[in-house]
Parts: C-alpha cells; sequence; structure tokens
C-alpha cells in the first residue's frame, strides 16, 4: 500500500476537513474562520482519528503568516489613517492600553507573572482584520463613515501588534529563565529593546528610502513584459524574500518583513494587480493557519478550566468592547458608533495566535495562557454576529425613544456625516472603462470632448504609462479582480463600459462590479449573437454587437444619401436598436421596424438570403 508524505497528508486531509466545517460554519451563518479552527482541532493530536504533522503544518503556517502580513500591508493606507486619525489613533491606542491592562490583572489573580499578563492581555486586545472585513461587507457598512474608522482602528491595533511582535523576544531576553513568565532578569531589558528598536529602525529605513523605489520598479519592468504568471511569481518571491532577509540580515520577524514589503507596494499603482494576484495563495495559505492554530488547541480545556475560559470570552466580548464605546463617546462621537466600533471589536483573530503562540515559544506564556487565547477567540467569532444584532436592536431602540436614553450616551450627533464622503482626490458619478484599444480610446476621447469624468483600466503595462503620462487617470490590472475595480471607485460609478473583447472577461468583470455596486450601469462590447442571453439576464443597460452597429451606421448614412431626413432616420435607427436589444437577428426584426423604403426591394433581400 502506498504511503502519502506527511506533507500531503497534513495538506489534504486538513484541506478536507476544513472544506467540510467552513461549509457547515457558513450554512449555520458563522464565520469560515470557525470551520477551520474546528478542521484544526479534529486533525491535531487531542481528538482521536487521523493527526497531522504539527511541524510540517507550523511552517506552512509560517507561509501564511507571511502573506497575511503581506495583504495587511498591501492594503495599508496612510491616508486613510490620517482622515480618522483624531478617532481611531488615540482611540485604538487607549484601547490596547485597556484590554491589555483588563487582561493582565486577571492573569495575575490566577498566580502568573507580569510577563505572562502582558502578553495575555495584548493577545486578547486585538481584533481580526479578517473577521472584520467579513463582518462589514456583509452588512454593506465597509465604505460607511462608522465603517472607515472601524477599518482605521485595526490597522492601528496591527501597528501596535507587529510593534509587539517584534519587542517580545526583547522582552523574553529580559525575562530570564523563567519559562512559565515568572522569571526576573529585566537589568538588560532596555538594551535590548534599544537594540531590536534599531535594527528595525535601520531594515524599516531601508525599505522605505531603496526599497520603496526598488520593488516597484522591479515589478514594473515584469509587468512591461506582459506576462500574469512571471508577475505573479514576482509578488510572491517579493513577498517571500524581503521576510527572509529582514528575518536573516535585520533579525526582526518574518512578519514585519512581509509586512514592510506591502507597505513599500502600496503607494504604486501595481498594488491592486499585485493584491489580486496573492490573494488565491493568501486564503490558501491563511486557512492552513487556522488549521495549524487549531491544531494546537485541546478541547478539553473548556471542561478542565471553564471558569478561566468564561473570563477570557468576557474580557473579549465585554470588557475590551465596552472599553472602546466609552473612548468613542467620550471623543464625540454619535452612539452608532461606538457601537459599530464595540462590536467589530468583540472577537480576536490571527494576530493573537501569533502573539500568543509565540509568548510560548519565548517562555513567556503558560501553554494553559495559549489554549484560553485560542478558545476565547473560537468562541468570540462564534458570538460575533450575535454581537452586532444586538448592537442594531439597542441603536434602534435609542433612536426610538430619544427621551429615555441618558443624553451622555448620545454623543455628538454631527460628529461625522451621515453619508459617505470620498476621499479626496477619488471620483464619483464617473465612467469605468475598461481597456484603452480602439474601441476603448474613443469612449475615452469622447466623454473627454464633453468634460465627463473616466477611470480607465487596462492590463497593458506600456500603455497606462503613455496614458498616465498624458494626465489621465488610469488603473494598471485586471478589471476582473474586485481589488482594481475597488481601485478605480466603482463602488461609486455611475458606469461601466467595457471596451475590452471577450466574453468570459466581460462576465467576470461585470459579476464583480455588480457586487460592489449593485445600482452600476453598464454598457458591453459583445461579440455576437451567443453572449446575448447572458447579457440579459445580467441586466446590461446596452451590449453593443460589432456587426449590428455597423450595419446599423451604414444603413443610416444610406437611408440619408437616399433622401430620408435625419430626424427619421435616427429615430429609425433607435427604434432598430430597441428591437435588436431583446436579443433578435437582424432578420427577425419585424414589419414595423423596417422602412417603409426598403420595402419595394423585398424581392432581392429574399434572393441575398436565399
Amino acid at each position: 500500500m502506498h504511503h502519502a508524505p506527511p506533507l500531503l497528508a497534513t495538506i489534504a486531509v486538513g484541506m478536507l476537513f476544513a472544506f467540510a466545517f467552513g461549509f457547515l460554519a457558513r450554512r449555520l451563518g458563522l464565520p469560515p474562520l470557525v470551520g477551520y479552527l474546528l478542521a484544526g482541532v479534529a486533525v491535531g493530536p487531542h481528538t482521536p482519528g487521523f493527526v497531522g504533522d504539527m511541524d510540517l503544518a507550523s511552517q506552512l503556517a509560517e507561509v501564511g503568516v507571511i502573506l497575511l502580513m503581506f495583504g495587511v500591508g498591501l492594503h495599508f493606507s496612510i491616508k486613510d489613517l490620517w482622515d480618522v486619525r483624531r478617532v481611531a489613533l488615540p482611540g485604538a491606542v487607549a484601547q490596547i492600553a485597556a484590554a491589555t491592562a483588563i487582561g493582565a490583572g486577571v492573569a495575575w489573580l490566577w498566580g502568573w507573572g507580569l510577563a505572562a499578563g502582558l502578553v495575555f492581555g495584548l493577545s486578547l486586545s486585538v481584533a481580526s482584520t479578517v473577521v472584520l472585513l467579513r463582518a462589514l461587507e456583509g452588512r454593506g457598512q465597509l465604505d460607511s463613515p462608522d465603517g472607515r474608522i472601524a477599518v482605521g482602528w485595526l490597522v492601528v491595533e496591527d501597528l501596535a501588534m507587529v510593534i509587539a511582535l517584534v519587542l517580545l523576544p526583547a522582552l523574553a531576553g529580559g525575562a530570564g529563565a523563567g519559562g512559565d513568565g515568572h522569571g526576573g532578569g529585566y537589568g538588560n531589558l532596555w538594551l535590548d529593546l534599544a537594540a531590536t528598536i534599531g535594527k528595525v529602525g535601520l531594515f524599516a529605513a531601508v525599505m522605505l528610502v531603496a526599497g520603496r523605489k526598488a520593488v516597484p520598479w522591479l515589478l514594473g519592468q515584469v509587468a512591461r513584459t506582459g506576462s500574469r504568471e512571471l508577475f505573479t511569481l514576482a509578488v510572491l518571491a517579493i513577498a517571500v524574500g524581503i521576510a527572509y532577509g529582514s528575518a536573516t540580515l535585520f533579525g526582526v520577524s518574518f512578519a514585519l518583513g512581509a509586512f514592510f514589503a506591502g507597505v513599500v507596494l502600496s503607494e504604486s499603482d501595481l498594488s491592486h494587480q499585485a493584491a489580486a494576484d496573492s490573494l488565491p495563495l493568501q486564503d490558501a495559505f491563511a486557512v492552513l493557519f487556522f488549521i495549524s492554530v487549531g491544531m494546537l488547541f485541546d478541547p478539553l480545556v473548556l471542561l478542565r478550566e471553564p471558569l478561566p475560559v468564561l473570563a477570557t470570552v468576557l474580557i473579549i466580548v465585554v470588557g475590551k468592547s465596552l472599553a472602546a464605546a466609552l473612548l468613542v463617546l467620550a471623543l464625540g462621537h454619535p452612539l452608532h458608533t461606538a457601537l459599530t466600533i464595540s462590536a467589530s471589536l468583540a472577537q480576536v483573530g490571527e494576530f493573537s495566535f501569533i502573539l500568543a503562540g509565540l509568548g510560548v515559544t519565548l517562555g513567556l506564556l503558560p501553554e494553559a495562557g495559549r489554549d484560553l487565547v485560542l478558545a476565547g477567540a473560537i468562541l468570540s467569532i462564534i458570538l460575533n454576529p450575535a454581537v452586532f444584532a444586538l448592537t442594531d436592536r439597542v441603536s434602534r431602540w435609542i433612536a426610538a425613544n430619544p427621551d429615555r436614553a441618558p443624553r451622555w450616551v448620545q454623543g455628538r450627533q454631527d460628529a461625522l456625516p451621515d453619508e459617505p464622503v470620498p476621499v479626496p482626490g477619488s471620483r464619483s458619478g464617473h465612467a469605468v472603462i475598461v481597456g484603452h484599444g480602439r474601441v476603448g480610446a474613443l469612449v475615452a476621447r469622447l466623454l473627454a470632448d464633453r468634460g465627463r469624468p473616466f477611470v480607465i483600466i487596462d492590463l497593458d503595462r506600456r500603455r497606462c504609462e503613455e496614458l498616465r503620462a498624458r494626465g489621465l487617470e488610469v488603473v494598471w490590472g485586471d478589471a476582473g479582480a474586485a481589488t482594481v475595480l475597488e481601485a478605480a471607485g466603482v463602488g461609486r460609478a455611475r458606469l461601466l463600459v467595457m471596451a475590452a473583447p471577450g466574453a468570459a472577461q466581460a462576465q467576470r468583470v461585470i459579476t464583480c462590479a455588480k457586487a460592489l455596486n449593485p445600482h452600476i450601469d453598464t454598457v458591453v462590447r459583445a461579440q455576437g449573437e451567443t453572449d446575448m442571453a447572458w447579457l440579459e439576464r445580467c441586466g446590461v443597460g446596452m451590449a453593443a454587437v460589432g456587426e449590428r452597429e455597423l450595419a446599423l451606421a451604414i444603413s443610416a448614412y444610406a437611408l440619408v444619401r437616399l433622401g430620408v431626413p435625419e430626424a427619421e432616420t435616427r429615430d429609425l435607427v433607435q427604434r432598430t436598436r430597441a428591437g435588436l436589444r431583446v436579443g433578435n437577428n437582424l432578420d427577425e426584426i419585424g414589419a414595423p421596424n423596417r422602412a417603409p423604403e426598403l420595402r419595394p426591394h423585398r424581392e432581392e433581400e429574399t434572393e441575398a438570403e436565399g
């Protein structure tokens, strides 16, 4: 009998369990992340049946951490953070401090040392970006003012955790040999911290000065070759290569190196396609990461330590969420903003696992602490939809009973506008033109002549550089990727012009655009009658078939030259196009759509058709 290699067996069985549990979790209305964690528990050493290779799983998880942090860096925007800085920056820092203090205090009651308490509290202070984004997308709040504050809040938390990942080894060096976090020996802590910060500063300087120019330039050269596979390979090589180099040359973590790789690329127009190309692998390795985390979890902790588990969940769901809500209200923002932020933070995720795992590896946190963090994460993610529903009910009750609610809890109602405000320089109510070939170029020229705003999406790197040099707003990348469409502002656009050929490409682009903006109008370049049925089902505003438009243009010219008035000709063309729009062929248009002048030549038409 042939035995599968441990690596293949771990990936295959883990993925099968992750799919099964993730699908079940989704059907129950829970995030798939819960299913992935439970899949890890099922293939871990604490449950019967198949047991995956934990060493291999941890190495795969390291790749997942690298790609997750690279994705965080790609989406990191100093500009977005600046827009919500007055609430996200002080709020997130204060909330991290409050949650860490609560966690450390509870750990002290359990008899843990200061270092163990700090790691435990830090692990509970940061929410999962993945869970937050999925929740806001599902509620349609991702682009709302409250949603932008929540995302900005999470960005600050992510940055704080990146710094924490760097400082923990220095803290472990100062903590001495106390494997459970009880040890002393903090004499050299400040020297270790200074050396660590110095290494990080040097690495950051190299990346932000040299890397900021070298990485986009290198990817730009690859993009100019026109090879999608080579570009995807270059993106992954840069992410993993910089992560490895940062650890080898500067002694910093893989996670921090990958984060900076994403940051230096985020300011380039290449970042949207880089995110789209790396997303499938990022998702796959993220699943393996959550599986590896679940393999570490001992479900018997729920029976052995029910009260500590309950305390951990209360810290996450009640303690830090309440602290965040009070901070938002204290900063003068309305209650609905405070409730949205508090519900968004009522869970923990990937950074918590990384911190807890690193704390155990460094001897700062006992393994029981990691089990509590994992149990708290799983239970808080399961409870998160219910927390959002509860905050909705509270918000509606206060809105319906303003006189019965305390005045201090309502905050300042004019703190944020009711509608999302586009960030400076972004488009709104514009057209998105996909493809700048002969068709797209003419559409863009006519829109420019009439002063109508538009954004061009094109996959030809050289063409994008030329158009940008002419002052046009251009996004390079595959328009079938959500990140590329978002970069073009399709969520705020009025019209999508699919000028590039290809029915499969048009289907991908329209499906993605409709998901981001259900109300967007669309005009599509169709290649033939076979495309029309699908286009009709999609509710496309107009489908332009080359042969039809050519026939209509020739017919219009011929009719005018044969003495038909121009107004009557335009009316005839419009009625004919309307008839063709429902999917009829040219020879299926009924007599009412035919020009009377053409009827005397019916015999010739029949002969030609025969």
